[in-house]
């Protein structure tokens, strides 16, 4: 990915309040890692201007990569209203993958189409472990898709989603990374230096991180 792209889509994000940093009230994740950084990229929609950023940043990714699909698919909920703002723009069909199948109807994951012997190009808005991403790749791949990409608009780059992405053959691209989020965020006086590096400290090796800093 360009570093332009890289540092738009950073500042879009930023802008909008979707990444906030905490280093002295950390939030607890689901998975119950504490962390001193958040991102919620459901914000996006709601700013016309930084939600194109990210859309053409998409675009962007799939020229320079010279990705071929034939579909493109969010997984729910999050990277729904993404996948398909692209797919719109791209001029292509567009499907979505469910966490889990329905409990009635066709009691399916995906939604919106056929998909066999069909490219699917996913689209997260978040990455952190990779499982959500790689449960939805399976259930295309259930359903007889090719799924060989995954983009999303910014990843925590745990080497654990690394591993998983390697294993599951899908290649990762994402639009921005926390390390230009974080030099973006600290020249423009979002933190200070110190608080900066408790947070950079957080990236390095965040599973200790709180007991580190006495939040555990």
């Amino acid at each position: 990915m360009s570093t332009r792209t890289q540092e738009a889509v950073a500042k879009a994000l930023i802008e909008i309040g979707a990444v906030g940093f905490s280093p002295e009230a950390p939030i607890t994740f689901k998975s119950g890692l504490i962390s001193p950084v958040y991102v919620d990229n459901r914000r996006l929609p709601y700013h016309p201007e930084q939600w194109h950023t990210v859309i053409q940043g998409f675009a962007d990714v799939i020229t320079e990569k010279a990705l071929a699909y034939d579909v493109i698919g969010g997984i729910a909920v999050g990277g729904v209203p993404h996948s398909s703002a692209l797919a719109y723009e791209m001029q292509k069909p567009s499907i979505f993958v469910r966490k889990e199948a329905k409990e009635h109807g066709k009691k399916q994951r995906v939604e919106g189409g056929e998909v066999a012997q069909k490219t699917v190009l996913l689209v997260e808005d978040l990455v952190t472990t990779g499982g959500s991403s790689l449960s939805g790749v399976d259930a295309l791949r259930d359903e007889g898709a090719i799924v060989t990409d995954l983009v999303a608009i910014v990843s925590y780059e745990f080497s654990a989603s690394k591993t998983a992405f390697e294993d599951a053959h899908v290649q990762f691209h994402g639009l921005t990374n926390f390390a230009t989020i974080l030099a973006i965020a600290e020249a423009d006086g979002i933190f200070t230096a110190e608080q900066g590096a408790v947070i950079q400290d957080w990236f390095d090796a965040p599973e200790t991180w709180a007991e580190r800093h006495g939040f555990a």
